[in-house]
């Protein structure tokens, strides 16, 4: 018995063709899978014969069963790497633009209180 959904598309639609690009798509689950030790060289070889051999959908359930889904979104751009690794770290900022703003906001404080003491007076 499989433990994918019956919405899955290999269960929903086993006798449809499968299109290149989930082909090429499931091949990268492989390799990762391959990569990140999930699965062995053995498991591996054989789900990649058994992946460009099919023709339908339903052929692909031993490929695909026991993989991790995919990612179907994208890293919010705030989480997005600046190209840096992990522990490394960035160049400092400019502090330049904030002395000025700093030092904006202080003259405009002081000649706020100034021209407010002279109406009072």
């Amino acid at each position: 018995m499989s433990e994918l959904p019956i919405s899955s598309p290999y269960r929903s639609t086993p006798d449809a063709p499968v299109p290149d690009q989930l082909r090429d798509q499931l091949s990268t689950q492989l390799n990762a899978a391959f990569t990140d030790g999930r699965i062995d060289g053995d498991d591996f070889r054989l789900r990649l014969d058994q992946l460009f051999a099919a023709h339908r959908m339903g052929e692909l359930l031993p490929v695909v069963q026991g993989l991790p889904p995919l990612q179907t979104y994208a890293d919010p751009a705030i989480v997005a790497s600046a190209g840096g690794q992990p522990g490394e770290l960035t160049q400092p900022r400019d502090a330049s633009r904030l002395a000025l703003v700093a030092g904006g906001v202080v003259v405009g404080a002081v000649l706020l209180i100034v021209i407010l003491l002279l109406m009072l007076l």
